[in-house]
């Protein structure tokens, strides 16, 4: 057959959309392009009736802001930057979450970096962002010491850090009020008749990590109570770590009645390390966490903790960048932000083996006999 076939030509699936420009958008509203790059970056002087037919004609032709076009009108990105110890870490994602909802629900955009607790990497990170001309950074990792982030922004950058940070004209500081919640966690536990509590610290070459270890020591001399030397115990803010220090507790002459962690993470270790041994939680050992991790309810037993709102934390950490960020913010002046801490009361904690209560509590219930008449 010498038929010829007509050759169809099959369209790419991945063929491009024809861009939409602010030409496009000019053109369906009838202004000029100014008005339009005027209207789509929020700029007041443009009349309401005529920004409201410009987005009009934005939706109706599809036109997609370009934001790095938008930078450049603006002077500003518009992108926040977030820096956190470690994102394996639950209590870090929870707080990522919040940051980045409340961030795009005030149009910024949110880049993001871990240090994994490496005050180097920090730096690196640091000079990253500003790389990428962000707005401004909330570096969030507990007590990262700021030498050398002194070196890296010189001039009057935003930058906002927990707990203590370089003295910068625009630095603001979120002060978590750890001691308050360390206190709250050692009365808890003297209240319910214990005396013998040990202490698992983070790595101590992290203030905050002395903050919470300091604020135990403090709260047990308030109390009239000592730490035996042995019951204090320095962790890495793992469960590894949490699973070390419980083994290292238990091999001690004398058995405290209950564990105070650093964090959560810690705590958790401690759990799965006394699985593995005849002390039971809290028959035998009470156990106390710090931060209130969504995991923290649902470990065996739930786990009591003093909470860190990661909502709180969260929203001042925006809130104090745009406070660098924008001259006419309400709260421009304010360079400290308060963050309450609070106890959560689980199944971790009872009284402490030994006590009469507790002797009540496990011995076995006798059968009730009755007499035939």
């Amino acid at each position: 057959m010498t038929a010829s076939r007509k050759k169809t030509k099959k369209k790419s699936p991945n063929r491009r959309r024809v861009s939409v420009s602010i030409r496009n958008v000019a053109k369906r509203a009838g202004v000029s392009i100014s008005t339009v790059s005027r209207a789509v970056n929020g700029i007041t002087s443009v009349e309401p009736k005529l920004a409201k037919r410009v987005w009009k004609a934005v939706a109706e032709v599809g036109y997609v802001p370009n934001p790095q076009a938008r930078a450049l009108v603006m002077g500003r990105s518009r992108m926040l930057g977030l820096i956190v110890s470690d994102i394996t870490n639950p209590f870090f994602p929870e707080l990522v979450k919040e940051f980045e909802i409340l961030a795009v629900e005030q149009d910024y955009e949110v880049l993001i970096g871990s240090t994994h607790y490496d005050p180097a990497r920090t730096g690196s990170l640091i000079r990253r962002m500003l790389q990428r001309n962000v707005d401004g950074v909330a570096i969030m990792t507990f007590g990262i010491e700021g030498d050398d982030i002194k070196k890296l922004v010189e001039n009057d950058y935003p930058l906002v850090f927990v707990d203590a940070g370089p003295k910068l004209p625009n630095t603001r500081i979120l002060n978590v009020n750890k001691g308050e919640g360390i206190r709250a966690a050692v009365q808890h536990l003297v209240d319910l008749g214990h005396r013998a509590i040990a202490f698992i610290s983070g790595p101590l070459y992290l203030p905050s990590a002395l903050t919470r270890r300091d604020a135990f020591v403090s709260s047990m001399a308030e109390l009239g109570l000592k730490v035996p030397a042995g019951y204090i115990i320095e962790g890495d803010h793992t469960m590894e770590g949490g699973m070390a220090g419980i083994e290292h507790i238990v091999s001690h002459a004398e058995l405290p009645t209950a564990v105070v962690c650093s964090n959560d993470m810690t705590a958790i270790g401690v759990l799965h390390g006394l699985y593995k041994t005849p002390y039971k939680v809290p028959a035998d050992i009470s156990v106390v966490g710090f931060d209130d991790i969504h995991l923290a309810q649902f470990v065996l037993p739930p786990l009591t903790t003093v909470q860190v709102s990661c909502k709180n934390l969260a929203a001042a950490a925006v809130q104090a960048l745009r406070a660098g960020i924008e001259p006419d913010h309400a709260r421009a002046a304010q360079r400290e932000w308060q963050i309450p801490t609070c106890l959560v009361v689980r199944q971790s904690t009872a009284i402490p083996r030994g006590t009469l209560p507790s002797r009540l509590r496990d011995a076995p219930s006798k059968p009730s006999s009755s007499r035939s008449k």
